[in-house]
């Protein structure tokens, strides 16, 4: 399962001490960041079972920085 976070983290040493701590918190988990997309994307993966977002976001926010889920948009297409 991966669940992905809109986060304000804005320097690649704070997104891998907090990488750090995801792993070390988060049995089984594994977190990257895309810090160039415009919502310094945060991704968790956790190969059995769901991640806790809320433990996530509970985590970053311990460290001072904010985390929200971003949520998927179906965009519909068409089809001749």
């Amino acid at each position: 399962m991966v669940e992905v976070f809109k986060t304000d983290v804005d320097s690649s040493v704070t997104a891998r001490q907090l990488i750090t701590a995801i792993v070390q918190e988060l049995d089984g988990c594994r977190a990257n960041f895309d810090l160039e997309d415009c919502d310094r994307i945060l991704r968790v993966c956790r190969e059995a079972g769901p991640v806790d977002a809320e433990t996530v976001i509970a985590l970053l926010h311990r460290y001072g920085y904010a985390a929200q889920v971003l949520e998927d948009t179906v965009i519909p297409t068409f089809t001749p």
